[in-house]
């Protein structure tokens, strides 16, 4: 029973973060490589403030939600003027940069949380505190998987309301023409703004809700093979529709690797045989099926 609410605490935290990335891919139709970096803001500032500060959860939550939107501005000026393969180049820099910070931000024999020693660099940071809000804490299995459902079921509704209104039908007009949004009067600068926005700011709160629920975080929460693992989830799901391929993505990504469990095989060959299935499906998605599984939106 407890490996069941397991699995259905990392599906609820990993669909928060796909509709998050579906948002920027498959409604702007800009493919980013460094997710995990906004991913990676709210797993350390809800570590920081909780561990270093005394800080509560709601409190914490909002400083990774508001450090993800001040962040994004570098991806959104990117995307004002780029698209394609120069896009995807700065997102990797943003990616890379960001990595090196968190895992060089170390200074032996300081205390973790410290101005000189923010993020313990690679050693990562542990006991981290379980969610509490209103006075109540969520220590059991039980409590944490039923508050980490009601969150993803909010972001169902959120991004469902959201993108089926008269501005993610204009998200979705910039990403097919862009220079037809514009000739209708359409600023499809402060759109992009808004959406990289919003989805950073998401995938900042997932990254909150995993902190929370790991107890330890490490500079891998933001490394590429983390941002690979995200944009597989929606592509392999599909893109462009407002729920259905990040929930089929969240599913299918996450059964790879929990299947690999029962197959008894060393650990690094599992991990290693986990990247090569990712890939082998990338390539088969967008060799067979552009739009994905259940997507609308053909990648490509």
């Amino acid at each position: 029973m407890n490996y069941a609410l397991h699995l259905l605490i990392l599906f609820d935290i990993y669909l928060i973060v796909a509709l998050s990335l579906n948002i920027i891919v498959g409604y702007c139709g800009l493919l980013t490589l460094s997710h995990a970096v906004f991913f990676a803001i709210g797993t350390y500032a809800y570590a920081i403030s909780v561990l270093a500060w005394g800080w509560d959860f709601l409190p914490a939550a909002g400083l990774g939600i508001g450090l993800a939107v001040i962040m994004s501005f570098a991806l959104s000026l990117a995307a004002w003027r780029f698209r394609g393969d120069f896009f995807v180049l700065i997102s990797l820099s943003i990616q890379f940069a960001f990595f090196s910070v968190i895992y060089n931000w170390y200074s032996r024999g300081d205390e973790p949380g410290t101005l000189v020693n923010l993020t313990n660099g690679p050693y990562g940071l542990r006991g981290i505190p379980k969610p509490e809000m209103f006075g109540f804490e969520f220590i059991s299995i039980e409590s944490i998987a039923v508050l980490f459902t009601a969150f993803a079921a909010l972001s169902l509704l959120f991004c469902r309301t959201l993108l089926s209104s008269p501005w993610g039908r204009m998200l979705k007009a910039l990403r097919d023409d862009e220079l037809a949004a514009r000739g209708l009067g359409k600023f499809v600068r402060m759109a992009k703004v808004q959406a990289i926005a919003i989805s950073c700011a998401m995938a900042a709160f997932g990254g909150v809700l995993y902190a929370s629920y790991i107890s330890y975080i490490d500079p891998s929460t933001a490394s590429l093979a983390d941002s690979l693992l995200l944009l597989t989830m929606i592509i392999v799901g599909g893109v462009g529709n407002t729920f259905r391929g990040p929930l089929v993505g969240a599913f299918v990504l996450l059964a790879i690797p929990e299947s690999l469990r029962f197959a008894d095989l060393p650990d690094v060959m599992a991990g290693e045989l986990r990247l090569l299935i990712y890939g082998l499906l990338l390539i088969a998605m967008m060799h067979f099926r552009p739009q994905g599984l259940a997507g609308e939106y053909r990648l490509g």
